[in-house]
């Protein structure tokens, strides 16, 4: 038996009197909220301003919860409406169930949403978010470890998470595969933290590196999985699905390298020049006092008759008025599919 291993949490939710505090969910908040801070930094420094990107944040985070929980339900369908099941359950976020590639499509598009109604580029933003979304991920994964789900084949290794006996789960050492996928999360943002600044990527491209590094490392941590999956061709679905995603990233960063090279040099408009130019024509016209408007009218009055005056009297005088990112041996888990 193995002496050392990861333990497991007794419990995945603390009750705070009528209120249960759950640990999924407090991972997915707290990923959300390193996610905007760190995007933050990154917009500004790229020459927008603070506060855009929680304000697109609000469409992308919405969208993206309904995404990666349609997707789960989408592809474990037999988890909730098959005989036995309750389909009810479907709605039960809390307790576990978001898959990736469903938050990142339709966040996307609320992502999209709201950049249009800032008339902000949707790349520039993305390129910008790319490293806080895996350092999301990485936090996020964390709610697994309270759930006791998403682990791999049984392990002896001394990093072997334990897992306790419960529904649909034998107890037992496995291959801690949640931890694994939050490591190579973090190393996936500080790859393209430092990609950015070397090659300085734009146009989505390091975004697109994001998504590229992150399916390399998703295919070789869903192949420890033992938790039950579609197959295709005998490789389990979520593994297809990180083969087509990262071709498609990665084309994506050789067409748009050759189509849009180099970076935006404005990713947000500054609209209070306008405003500013406007508002002190405005001020000009409307800032003047009676006083002054009536001085104006005696003044040009002046001028005139001075003018006809002069050109009677003396007729030689001029009047000129000039002067801008299935194992062996192991029970089937009924958790998160993500």
């Amino acid at each position: 038996m193995n002496s050392a291993f990861i333990p497991s949490p007794s419990t995945g939710v603390i009750e705070l009197g009528p209120i249960p505090l759950r640990g999924y969910a407090f991972c997915i908040i707290i990923g959300v909220f390193v996610a905007v801070w760190f995007g933050n930094k990154r917009w500004i420094a790229r020459g927008g301003k603070a506060g855009t990107v929680a304000d697109i944040a609000v469409w992308a985070v919405p969208f993206g919860l309904v995404g990666g929980r349609l997707y789960h339900v989408i592809t474990d369908y037999q988890l909730y409406f098959s005989d036995g099941e309750d389909w009810v359950d479907a709605f039960k976020i809390w307790e576990g169930g978001l898959g990736i590639w469903g938050a990142i499509a339709l966040g996307a598009v609320g992502a999209w949403i709201g950049c249009r109604r800032r008339g902000i580029p949707l790349p520039a933003w993305a390129d910008a978010l790319a490293p806080g979304i895996a350092f999301a991920q990485a936090i996020g994964r964390w709610g697994n470890w309270f759930n006791q789900e998403l682990y791999g084949k049984p392990t002896d290794l001394p990093w072997g998470l334990k897992i306790s006996e419960g529904t649909n789960r034998v107890a037992g050492t496995y291959h801690p595969t949640f931890l694994y996928e939050s490591l190579w999360c973090i190393g996936v943002a500080l790859l393209v933290i430092w990609a950015d600044r070397r090659f300085k990527l734009g146009h989505g491209r390091a975004f697109a590196l994001y998504v590229a590094a992150y399916c390399v490392g998703r295919g070789w941590i869903e192949y420890l999985r033992v938790d039950e999956a579609h197959h295709v061709l005998g490789l389990r679905l979520n593994v297809w699905t990180a083969i087509v995603v990262f071709a498609l990233a990665v084309t994506y960063i050789v067409i748009s390298a050759k189509v849009r090279p180099g970076r935006e040099e404005i990713v947000e408009p500054d609209l209070t020049k306008d405003d500013g130019k406007s508002g002190s024509d405005d001020a000009s016209t409307e800032g003047a006092s009676p006083d002054d408007a009536s001085a104006e009218d005696s003044s040009s009055d002046g001028t005139a008759s001075g003018e006809n005056a002069a050109s009677e009297d003396a007729p030689g005088v001029s009047a000129d008025g000039a002067g801008e990112p299935e194992g062996d041996g192991a029970a089937p888990q009924k958790a998160d599919r993500s």
